[in-house]
């Protein structure tokens, strides 16, 4: 992908980062150049040098640690559903995964097409790298593979899901690189001034399509609609009799709503993917009125609306095309790596633009904008972006200027390696390999326990749920 490194007047070879003076404000050759050079490495975005030393270690490590948040969220969101992705609206632990991931992509693209001697080619291995990717993700998350509670895979291929994680990071990728190859111009940067001059059109871009996505989820008339019930989306042991007929009516009619059975968001995905080829579990069955066990999975109360069985897509087409205004933020602080030079300067350039994200992300929450991962609406983007851009402030400044590396190789290690390690861990491919080994029976497997004592444990949190409010009912303190 891109080697960093500093080209002194002298014309010697200098690693990037990791300076032997402590100073921030002397510790980066201010009449430097950053330069980079192509690579066939292939991964989600990130750049490649070919000494260890002259690597953005922050970013690796950046990476490595939201795979290992991927991971626990993942796993401990089932049994705490309080780090679980929020419901609906809101935002917990495992919402700034994916704003994370598109963040990095960002700041990957800004230093790996700094300096771009072929545009056409570059642009074609920006659409291989694409088209990889995104078919990558449609056989991870496509429904190919049945996870570790089912020793079969395969799908039938009009019921495949077509957007997923990868695919929504592969989106994000190509507007990012695009943006950065065609549309920034070539003026020097000498100044502010000159600054905004040259990435000008990005900056309009990411406006643009921010303006876009407003009018539409707040403009497009949403009708009634109604999807088949399938053995995909039927919950267990539903005690809900509605649930039993072969289709159900979503009553709707309405422009600007944002919740779960009526946005544009959803509408837009069954135009143009179909019901089918959408997710068929989404978060808001967890919510109040679809799930007795909220915030986490579970039957639904008698009185459940029936779109809590509806099927949503979490990484659909416009609320991935939102996403990508994550990509062009994270754009522009590769932009302020590349053409400041001194550490103190970006860390206050990074801290400020940060928090104004953070505070507009919530100012725009207090003005109505609820936030919401499902929808990826705009104040969720801005507080994400802002949050993103923070913790890489921080490990920018641990890792890189202080240079305070050894702790962190494991996460460096996992950052270098974050495609197979979401591909093992996330699409539970590690899992399903595991449980193919078996004592005698496929039922004595590690993972199969694992799943026992999860569900053991569930249980006993809903028992101790319910007696809590048997507790609570007028009349039991005195034995009725």
């Amino acid at each position: 992908m891109s080697s960093l490194t500093v080209v002194t007047d002298s014309g010697e070879r200098a690693p990037l980062l990791c300076i032997s003076s402590p100073e921030l404000s002397h510790s980066h050759p201010r009449d430097g150049e950053i330069v980079s050079s192509s690579s066939d490495e292939i991964a989600v975005s990130k750049p490649t040098l070919s000494d260890p030393k002259q690597r953005l270690v922050s970013l690796d490590v950046f990476r490595g640690l939201t795979i290992a948040l991927m991971i626990l969220v993942d796993d401990a969101g089932k049994a705490f559903p309080s780090i679980n992705h929020s419901p609906w609206f809101g935002v917990t632990l495992a919402d700034f995964v994916m704003p994370f991931f598109l963040f990095i992509v960002g700041v990957s693209a800004s230093l790996v097409f700094k300096k771009v001697s072929c545009k056409p080619q570059a642009t074609k291995k920006v659409l291989l790298r694409t088209v990889k990717l995104f078919i990558l993700g449609v056989v991870l998350q496509g429904g190919y593979f049945h996870g570790r509670n089912n020793l079969s895979y395969g799908v039938d291929i009009a019921k495949i899901r077509w957007m997923g994680v990868l695919q929504r990071i592969s989106i994000g990728y190509l507007f990012a690189s695009i943006l950065e190859i065609w549309f920034a111009n070539d003026y020097h940067v000498d100044s502010s001034k000159a600054f905004i001059r040259r990435y000008f059109f990005q900056a309009l871009a990411g406006m643009l399509i921010g303006l876009s996505y407003l009018i539409l989820v707040y403009g497009l008339y949403v009708p009634d609609w109604f999807f088949e019930i399938s053995s995909l989306n039927m919950e267990p042991r539903s005690p809900v009799s509605g649930y039993r007929l072969s289709t159900q009516t979503v009553n709707c009619g309405v422009r600007g709503s944002l919740e779960p059975p009526c946005n544009v968001v959803g509408l837009i995905d069954r135009l143009l993917l179909g019901e089918k080829h959408l997710y068929q579990r989404p978060v808001y069955r967890r919510t109040k009125e679809c799930s007795v066990n909220s915030p986490d999975y579970g039957p639904p109360p008698s009185n459940a609306p029936g779109w809590c069985l509806a099927p949503f897509d979490p990484e659909g087409i416009l609320s991935s095309l939102m996403a990508t205004v994550t990509c062009l933020v994270g754009l522009h602080f590769g932009h302020i790596l590349v053409h400041v030079k001194d550490h103190r300067q970006r860390v206050i350039f990074w801290s400020v633009f940060s928090v104004f994200l953070t505070v507009a992300g919530y100012v725009l929450e207090l003005a109505g904008v609820p936030l919401s991962k499902p929808l990826y609406t705009l104040s969720y983007m801005f507080i994400t972006a802002g949050v993103s851009g923070l913790l890489l402030v921080v490990l920018y400044y641990i890792v890189d200027v202080k240079c305070f590396q050894k702790p962190m190789i494991l996460f460096q290690w996992m950052g270098m390696n974050a495609l197979i390690l979401y591909a093992m861990a996330a699409c539970d491919l590690f899992s399903g390999a595991v449980q193919g080994f078996y004592w005698y029976s496929p039922d004595n497997n590690l993972c199969l326990w694992k799943i026992i004592c999860d569900r053991c444990d569930r249980e006993n949190h809903i028992k101790r749920e319910r007696e809590r409010e048997m507790d609570n009912i007028p009349g039991n303190e005195i034995g009725i």
